[in-house]
């Protein structure tokens, strides 16, 4: 090879390589600063003295924070974490003394962990939070394919994880997806009382066809169907949960899980994604919270993701849980009613109308 084409060749890598920083880069879009809410003076709230401002692999644990929320971060789903984030802080008491945990997806073609902790100190300067990347390799191997593509997502797996990933100073940490808005304190959720032994709340929904969740095979299993043999097994929704993290690890109920997972890959027993291993070990074995910290199903199904209102009751939490994304909607100019609530949250528009929550 002539030393004119090495020079070819050396110049087509590093321009492919600059391309590829510079897509990894833009992956991760640019977000408005939010408000600053401070702590509620005396009264009920008494607050915790506010956290300092800290991020990165040797953040504080802050084991006096008032709460802590755990959530996932990456490219794709940003836009909707900064909007939860915010609702979060707007409607806490101690907002000040809220600590985030963020489980990322790093590395191209989503976005480094720098990029997505920068994006997030970017719009919360005073924001205390950790940024764990998420080894996906880990669950990569278990997951089998699911009604919808989105499903498969391994950072969707990632909450299985938190027990082994949080720092162990957090003891109760309140688990929130990506598409969620939240109108009330999140210290009542996280105030949730658990009896002993139970690592798990969420809101239940008992008039759910719970075995629409699993294979008319795994039904037919006595082997199977055994596992709910004495559990008063109710649908909940993992997109918002209440996790107690050394119970959970006394329990072993990531090894629990993996263990589903490893059984559907040889037998199909389930067809969405990481809820049913969620299922398989916990309903029926978790205390129930007030529906209206779930309004759930917003989104649609997994399938259109048409326009839903919100269930009877008072409303805490909004999740737009299937396959209809607000952001995706309200950009495509066929939002849904309750759209507009989760606009006035969103930190990309410059017309969000934050300025005025």
């Amino acid at each position: 090879m002539s030393r004119s084409t090495l020079l070819l060749v050396s110049l087509s890598l590093l321009l492919y390589a600059g391309a590829a920083a510079a897509t990894a880069t833009a992956a991760v879009p640019r977000f408005r600063e939010a408000p600053h809410f401070t702590n509620s003076a005396g009264g009920a709230a008494r607050c915790p003295p506010p956290l300092p401002p800290t991020t990165g692999a040797d953040a504080a644990c802050s084991p006096n924070a008032a709460v802590h929320v755990a959530m996932t971060l990456d490219a794709s789903y940003l836009r909707g974490t900064m909007a939860a984030v915010l609702s979060v802080l707007r409607h806490a008491s101690c907002p000040e003394s809220v600590h985030f945990h963020f489980l990322a997806a790093a590395g191209p073609p989503s976005s480094t962990t720098a990029d997505l902790a920068a994006a997030m100190r970017g719009s919360f300067p005073s924001l205390t939070f950790r940024v764990y990347p998420f080894d996906e390799s880990r669950v990569a191997g278990l997951i089998s394919a699911s009604i919808r593509g989105a499903l498969d997502r391994p950072l969707n797996y990632a909450r299985s994880y938190l027990a082994t990933t949080l720092p162990p100073c957090v003891r109760r940490v309140v688990y929130l997806d990506s598409d969620v808005i939240l109108t009330d304190d999140v210290a009542s959720l996280a105030a949730t009382p658990l009896p002993d032994g139970t690592a798990v709340a969420a809101p239940e929904y008992c008039g759910a066809n719970f075995t629409s969740y699993f294979t008319p095979g795994f039904w037919a299993s006595p082997a199977l169907s055994s596992t709910f043999r004495g559990r008063r097994a109710c649908y909940f929704n993992t997109g918002v949960m209440v996790l107690d993290l050394p119970r959970w690890r006394r329990a072993g109920y990531t090894a629990q899980i993996e263990g589903w997972m490893q059984l559907q890959k040889r037998v199909r027993i389930y067809d969405l994604g990481s809820l049913p291993p969620f299922l398989l070990v916990f309903a029926g074995r978790i205390a129930a919270v007030e529906h209206r910290w779930n309004q759930h199903g917003l989104g649609g199904d997994n399938y259109r993701g048409l326009c839903r209102g919100l269930h009877a009751g008072p409303v805490s939490l909004l999740h737009w849980s299937g396959k209809g994304k607000p952001w995706d909607r309200l950009d495509a100019g066929r939002p849904c009613p309750l759209d507009a609530v989760w606009a006035k949250y969103d930190l990309l528009r410059p017309d969000a109308g934050i300025d005025s929550l």
